[in-house]
């Protein structure tokens, strides 16, 4: 016998069939798989939302700032609104509007007067548990302000390719060399609040632009 027939031999097998005398292994048991537990569903109320993503309370402190931008373009002033609120409970502490004209202040910032104000109610400096609402993305002063008073949420509406210091220029509240950083929640509401805006500079082209504050007139009070 050839070493071919006697390798076949050994494995029992060639092609006309099992060599006479050899080994023939007999049919594996077949193994029976258990079944899989199918995977829990989540609902999806249970998933958390994530922290760039505005909340309800968000969305509904963006139409009140709204509201209080629409005031200030009705008195010709440009129309930005501002609203703090404490962030577990929806809890306003203060809310503004733009008052650069009436008070004769280029500091007079919708959301710095509102930080200004919230911290007075709180008599804290601080405003870590607290969510900052502006229609119109902040500027390097207001920024810088938000960043100092350590404000733990910031919610704006339009972007501000021209002066915006919290992404479209810099992103100074979320600059990783300072010793507080907030992430922004930008956009909400953008397109209406953008339209406010675009409706009043349009308007100062026109016959009918709303009129401009007395400027002999004693500077009010924040509102």
């Amino acid at each position: 016998m050839g070493l071919g027939h006697e390798i076949m031999r050994v494995f029992g097998w060639y092609s006309r069939g099992p060599l006479p005398g050899a080994e023939v292994p007999g049919p594996r048991p077949t193994r029976i798989l258990d079944p899989l537990e199918p995977a829990p569903e989540v609902p999806l109320a249970a998933i958390a939302p994530s922290a760039t993503d505005p909340t309800e309370t968000d969305i509904a402190m963006m139409r009140r700032a709204i509201e209080l931008a629409r005031q200030a373009a009705a008195v010709g002033e440009v129309p930005v609104g501002a609203v703090v609120y404490e962030t577990a409970t929806g809890q306003i502490l203060a809310e503004a509007s733009n008052r650069r004209e009436v008070d004769r202040d280029p500091t007079a910032h919708a959301e710095l007067i509102a930080m200004r104000e919230a911290c007075r109610v709180r008599h804290d400096w601080r405003l870590t548990d607290c969510t900052v609402v502006v229609t119109l993305e902040p500027c390097p002063m207001c920024a810088g302000v938000i960043v100092n008073a350590r404000v733990g949420r910031l919610v704006y509406g339009a972007a501000d390719p021209k002066a915006g210091a919290c992404r479209s220029l810099i992103e100074l509240t979320n600059d990783a060399r300072l010793n507080h950083r907030v992430e922004p929640i930008d956009g909400v509401l953008a397109e209406e609040c953008a339209a406010l805006l675009k409706s009043f500079f349009a308007s100062l082209r026109r016959s009918d632009r709303p009129r401009k504050p007395d400027s002999s007139a004693p500077p009010g009070g924040s509102s």
